[in-house]
């Protein structure tokens, strides 16, 4: 009986290894710091302001090597605030990297 409860704390010992190894593999390129060469900050959309649509918009960018924004994924926010923000990271430029980074923004209107 305590053969398994060996057997067992060794094999989730194993996994949790992998997994943290494997996490930690892949947050690698997502930790490269890259500096911002150009963001215009985005405009507040007029029929936001007269609806009174205020908040927080959080953004997830995969920046290209040559950093250009290679996609912007919407992670939370409302509809217009988002689109705002989208349009506005089309003229974002970040500094040159070695490899494609991941982040994530928070965008507060």
């Amino acid at each position: 009986m305590y053969r398994n409860h060996s057997f067992i704390g060794k094999f989730v010992a194993v996994c949790f290894g992998l997994v943290l190894t494997s996490a930690l593999f892949t947050g690698h390129a997502a930790a490269e710091n890259r500096k911002v060469v150009w963001n215009p900050e985005p405009e507040y959309p007029a029929i936001a302001r007269r609806m009174n649509i205020n908040g927080l918009v959080r953004m997830e960018l995969v920046i290209a090597a040559d950093g250009t924004i290679k996609s912007a994924k919407v992670l939370g926010g409302h509809p217009l605030l988002a689109d705002a923000v989208q349009k506005a990271l089309k003229k974002w430029k970040y500094a040159a990297g070695s490899a494609d980074t991941t982040m994530q923004l928070d965008f507060k209107f």
